[in-house]
């Protein structure tokens, strides 16, 4: 079980200085308006949320019987949230899905867009998006999975029309995730760039996390170097749904994955490490069923709402910007997730997912 991280000697270093009046904060050290975002260890490593009720959930109409909304990302721009999310309708057909509003209490009210009526999406296979400002080249960018990584550009996110025809990132599969995928396969793509290259992460279902590798100069072309870059002898232990994302000012990236809780109730879960650069190792923060990141086990819902999901899936945190570094709060952490009625069953294409909002209650900030 991980333990929490131990702030001794930081702690001592900082009294220390204080004491003899030498403390200096160098620029950046702390997000703007005091937040704390540049602690040098903004997690805690036990955590707790409060849950809201369903917040979006699905809009069908006659072109589109659709059962379900799940895999938002999830933006602020020119005053408004906007979601793009994953649809599925009762011939499991898979595609995506747009909605906005200016508040999350206007959420459920809010139309929802279907993607398919944009000419260069149609009717396609598509899945699982992930939207960012690319700031190098002033465009904006969707990321999803069409089958392979593939990627589509607007330069107005607020307008689902005006998202481009995809293209793959890669164009093929990478030997390494022909050799470990097994029966599954690579899916629930996401990337993140520091200051000198860009990063593609992957699941495979099949107890892998990948990694590939291209410089800023180059994205969205040059992705090589694939490589496992967390493995699981069980493999709904590291199943899919990664996230990664930068923590304020701090120097460390945080990365989520979904797992499935085999040793007791099979209930979708996040695991959770951290790193210190976004090319390193992936220590583990959060990471067991009984420790869990986002667990049914850690979670309260607000006031009022019923314990309307054990499920805590899919999802996306709510960022401080909207560029390429994903960089978030670690003093509030909030993630909107797929969550559904815990007595549904049947085909997966079929359950009947709705996205609520997570606030972290135990902030160490």
């Amino acid at each position: 079980m991980t333990t929490p991280r131990t702030r001794t000697f930081a702690s001592g270093l900082v009294l220390l200085l204080l004491a003899v009046g030498t403390l200096v904060l160098s620029p950046g050290s702390a997000a703007a308006g005091g937040t704390g975002a540049g602690r040098e260890d903004p997690l805690p490593g036990v955590f707790t949320w409060s849950s809201t009720g369903p917040l979006i959930s699905p809009k069908p109409d006659a072109a589109h019987p659709i059962v379900s909304v799940k895999d938002p990302t999830v933006f602020r721009y020119k005053n408004r949230w906007h979601v793009y999310m994953t649809t599925a309708d009762t011939s499991g057909r898979w595609s995506l899905a747009h909605t906005s509003f200016a508040d999350f209490s206007q959420a459920a009210a809010a139309p929802q867009t279907f993607l398919d009526t944009n000419p260069n999406i149609g009717n396609r296979y598509a899945a699982a998006p992930q939207v960012f400002y690319f700031a190098p080249q002033k465009t904006w960018y969707m990321v999803y999975q069409t089958g392979p990584p593939s990627y589509s550009t607007s330069k107005d996110p607020a307008d689902p029309g005006s998202w481009s025809a995809p293209r793959t990132f890669l164009d093929s599969e990478p030997p390494v995730v022909t050799e470990n995928k097994g029966s599954g396969g690579w899916l629930d793509f996401w990337t993140i760039c520091d200051k000198t290259d860009c990063y593609l992460f992957f699941s495979d279902d099949n107890g892998h996390q990948y990694r590939a590798r291209t410089t800023v100069a180059e994205f969205p072309g040059g992705f090589r170097d694939t490589t496992v870059v967390l493995s699981e002898p069980n493999r709904f232990d590291l199943f899919e749904a990664s996230n990664v994302y930068r923590l304020g000012d701090s120097g460390t990236y945080l990365m989520l994955v979904e797992a499935l809780a085999t040793g007791s109730d099979w209930r979708r879960y996040f695991r959770a490490w951290t790193a210190d650069s976004l090319g390193g190792t992936w220590t583990p923060l959060a990471d067991t069923e009984a420790g869990a990141f986002i667990r049914s086990s850690n979670v309260t819902f607000a006031d009022g709402q019923t314990a309307w999901t054990t499920d805590f899936s899919h999802g996306e945190m709510i960022r401080d910007g909207v560029d390429q570094t994903l960089t978030i709060n670690p003093c509030r952490l909030r993630y909107l997730y797929q969550g559904m009625d815990p007595s549904a069953g049947g085909d997966y294409s079929q359950l009947p997912w709705s996205l609520g909002l997570l606030t972290q209650t135990n902030s160490s900030c």
